[in-house]
């Protein structure tokens, strides 16, 4: 697993997801790449208007800090992407 993958997937799992799920949003990653992120918003920020503030402000800054060139993808709904997991679920998997 290379470093940034690892740096980013720490970041997702111990600042991001705990933001969210102060306000009751759940993290899910669908992939993870040296140079592509794509997560997926649910949970209260399902049809929460303030996710893409939340994307914007918080989730953009915090990936860019870690890798300023990696290409983010945020999706947000009910339905959960194929294969996604919840963050910390897919920060365990092997």
């Amino acid at each position: 697993m290379s470093g940034i993958r690892q740096q980013i997937l720490n970041l997702c799992r111990d600042v991001i997801g705990p933001l969210l799920a102060v306000d009751g949003g759940v993290l899910y990653i669908v992939s993870v790449e040296d140079d592509l992120l794509t997560v997926h918003l649910a949970g209260t920020c399902a049809g929460c208007p303030g996710a893409p503030i939340t994307t914007r402000f918080i989730i953009e800054p915090a990936v860019r800090s870690v890798s300023p060139s990696i290409k983010l993808t945020v999706t947000a709904g009910a339905a959960i992407p194929k294969g996604a997991l919840p963050v910390e679920e897919f920060v365990a998997a092997p």
